[in-house]
């Protein structure tokens, strides 16, 4: 049978962030043969180190970015539709503090902030009053008593990529993960790409009509050192870190805090036990080969809620810790937090040559607009081409009636009533409806295979390996799932040989079906 790499591509992508996995999903869904290559994991990079927010950014608003507010604010909507498993509300509180923006200004804001996107489906803001006996008061210093409450969503950052190529896979698109394109040029209206397996050593070589370098914090290095052509547009690289800490109050609810130097850090409830705290912005001159969080980054990360909180919080009390680099577009300022969050899609066409799309910046809560907007700049290159279509079609496993997950989670877990509820709900908001693939015919939890801890089985490690393209420890246990979070390091353990052994059984197949 010919190898679909055999074939000229429509479109080959290079990147499997979530630019290029929201780009390669639209595009399929259009009747285009799609490649997606991906050096390493997919989300492996910046998406999944972010805050795991879809909002619209109210900080930007004091930055008059009202285009991208009011667009990230109706993407929030529509990816409350599209994926209800994984993207869910989230109520956030925003203490007063004297020094910092005055409370007038942000009754402003927020007001702005609730018509700017048109209806929603979430609360308005609201002013609270922080008492010690109410929740959201109850971990503030006695001294800060006012705040607003308002409400924006939260989302499993990593999954959301790795839905996206799913979805690009299941209209046809050809996806290869730890693949890296090592050179590409143009041979008249033709892109010739070379791309070397990273497993198995072995290059193949493709040939595709149009390419698209989403690349993210390497996005120049695809135009330096792959296409050697010069780069439409420059990027500054910005270290955002966070830590995990120990919960460190009760409720479901998010703050937002002013900082002394004008920033915002988000306290976030996260997998049940912890608390996320982030981010920092960190400028960097190059996109270093081994990614850490600085004990500088930990301390301020610290100071910053601690200054909030009753009880500090030390850099003794991080578990766990994540970077990300934001390859922000460079519109000149020198302020990293002022640097633009909004995307620029730039194309090299030439005539008579093959087309190159370039993305830079961008946020994750706007991927699907940014994919929108990047098939319609290269619509010339494709006569016919279909019209779009992602804003009404769910992501694999939001396929739930109404986008309603409580009555999709009641119903499951009526059907699987030998299992445990908090075991069936932990699956549910990792692969939605597709769960019942990984729950088909169980009804005690020894019909799932061996058990590694924290709700993760066997059975579900092996749907990871063949229908989402996991391979790696970290694939599974910090990725497609937090798993690794809440095991031991034995367990850990254990979970990685079973990856292993299993990986040498499939062998170089890295294109599930």
């Amino acid at each position: 049978m010919t190898d679909k790499r055999d074939k000229p591509f429509d479109l080959f992508i290079i990147g499997g962030g979530i630019n290029g996995a929201g780009i390669a999903r639209d595009a399929a869904g259009r009747g285009l043969n799609v490649a997606l290559c991906e050096m390493n994991d997919f989300a492996s990079g910046t998406s999944s180190a972010s805050t795991k927010l879809i909002h619209g950014g109210l900080r930007y608003l004091e930055q008059y970015k009202f285009r991208l507010v009011r667009e990230a604010l109706a993407e929030r909507e529509v990816l409350m539709r599209l994926a209800p498993h994984i993207v869910r509300p989230l109520s956030f509180v925003l203490p007063l503090t004297p020094g910092m923006r005055p409370g007038w200004l942000i009754r402003a804001g927020l007001w702005v902030y609730d018509r700017l996107g048109g209806p929603s489906r979430l609360p308005r803001s609201r002013a609270v009053l922080l008492h010690h006996h109410n929740i959201e008061g109850q971990p503030l210093r006695p001294e800060i008593r006012r705040g607003f409450a308002y409400s924006d969503c939260w989302v499993d950052d990593a999954r959301l990529v790795v839905l996206n190529v799913r979805a690009a896979a299941d209209l046809g698109a050809t996806v290869l993960p730890r693949t890296e394109c090592v050179a590409a040029h143009r041979d008249g209206g033709i892109w010739r790409i070379e791309t070397l397996d990273r497993r198995t050593g072995k290059t193949h070589h493709q040939t595709a009509l149009v390419m698209v370098n989403a690349a993210g914090p390497w996005v120049e290095r695809v135009t330096d050192d792959v296409v050697r052509m010069p780069s439409p547009a420059a990027v500054q690289l910005i270290k955002g870190s966070h830590i995990i800490v120990p919960r460190l109050y009760q409720g479901e609810h998010a703050y937002i805090l002013q900082s002394r130097d004008r920033r915002v850090v988000f306290i976030i409830p996260y997998e049940g036990e912890f608390t996320l705290i982030g981010t920092t912005d960190v400028e960097l001159s190059a996109m270093p080969e081994h990614l850490e969080i600085g004990a500088e980054e930990v301390a301020y990360l610290c100071d910053v809620a601690s200054g909030y909180l009753k009880s500090p919080v030390t850099p003794k009390d991080v578990v766990w810790d994540y970077a990300g680099v934001r390859p922000l577009y460079d519109d000149g300022s020198t302020n990293p937090s002022e640097l633009t969050r909004d995307y620029v899609l730039a194309v090299n066409h030439a005539a008579g040559q093959a087309p190159m799309l370039t993305v830079y910046g961008g946020k994750i809560t706007t991927y699907r607009r940014l994919a929108e907007q990047a098939m319609q700049r290269i619509a010339t290159s494709f006569p016919g081409l279909k019209p779009a279509w992602t804003a009404t079609h769910s992501l694999p496993g939001g396929e739930m009636p109404g986008a309603d997950f409580e009555s999709f989670l009641a119903a499951l877990c009526s059907s699987h009533a030998g299992l445990p509820r908090e075991f069936i709900t932990a699956l549910a908001r990792r692969h939605g409806s597709r769960c019942r693939d990984i729950l088909r015919g169980s009804q005690l939890m020894d019909d799932l295979g061996a058990h590694f801890g924290a709700g993760l089985t066997a059975r579900e490690v092996d749907y990871l390996m063949d229908i989402e393209w996991a391979r790696e420890p970290d694939d599974v246990l910090w990725r497609r799932t937090k798993c690794g979070l809440h095991m031991t390091e034995a367990q850990r353990r254990v979970v990685a040989s079973y990856i292993s052994a299993r990986a040498s059984a499939i062998g170089g197949d890295t294109n599930p079906g």
